[in-house]
């Protein structure tokens, strides 16, 4: 039986609508529904891993691709400031199960 897709899969198959602002082969960039920022966007991989905690050594160049495509999207959107946020597992404020970094950023 194939495993659910989780949301992140169903906007990165565009079965769901959302707000593209990137697009690559290791990830996409939407904006976050509930935004926490005057810029908050979410660094999703295409690769369907569900926290920061599963990630194996052989995801660490798809890590730091994710983090050097956010200071990309932070520098277009003209930041002056900004944060990058993993939230890892239920108690560290995950609701989606599939890794994403969100990036707020101020002008």
């Amino acid at each position: 039986m194939a495993e659910e897709k989780t949301l992140f899969q169903k906007i990165i198959d565009e079965e769901l609508p959302a707000t593209f602002h990137y697009k690559d082969d290791k990830c996409v960039v939407i904006s976050d529904k509930y935004p926490d920022a005057p810029l908050h966007l979410l660094i999703i991989p295409r690769k369907p891993i569900p926290s920061i905690h599963h990630i194996e050594d052989e995801d660490l160049p798809l890590i730091a691709h994710m983090i050097k495509v956010a200071k990309e999207m932070a520098s277009k959107n003209g930041c002056e400031g900004y944060k990058l946020l993993f939230n890892v597992g239920k108690k560290g404020g995950q609701v989606i199960f599939h890794l994403h970094l969100h990036l707020l950023g101020w002008n």
